[in-house]
């Protein structure tokens, strides 16, 4: 009795996302999202990149984006190798993704 048994994500590095959002976010919105990358894009566009344990946490953050009415054009889930830099990455063929889409 008492024995525990750990799930799998316990174990489970964080995964690191790309949301993508249609317009310049004023700097006047960086507050909330606090611990994010937030990068303007020459396109139009905002980027957030965002680290998070679980899935619960990723919706925590498009509930953010949602509730400010901001538009959303796309999630991504990035290869945490691509977070090291292009070094970091051991696959050199340049036609490999990098990305990987999200279902919305």
């Amino acid at each position: 009795m008492g024995e525990t048994h750990g799930s799998t994500e316990e174990h489970h590095n964080p995964d690191l996302y790309e949301i993508r959002l249609k317009g310049h976010l004023d700097d006047r919105w960086i507050y909330r999202f606090e611990g994010l990358s937030l990068t303007h894009e020459s396109d139009g566009t905002t980027i957030l990149t965002v680290q998070v344990v679980d899935q619960p946490a990723l919706h925590g953050v498009l509930r953010k984006v949602r509730d400010l009415g901001l538009p959303l054009v796309s999630v991504l889930q990035l290869d945490p190798n691509q977070a090291n830099g292009p070094n970091g990455n051991e696959n050199k063929n340049p036609n490999h993704s990098k990305k990987k889409e999200t279902n919305l």
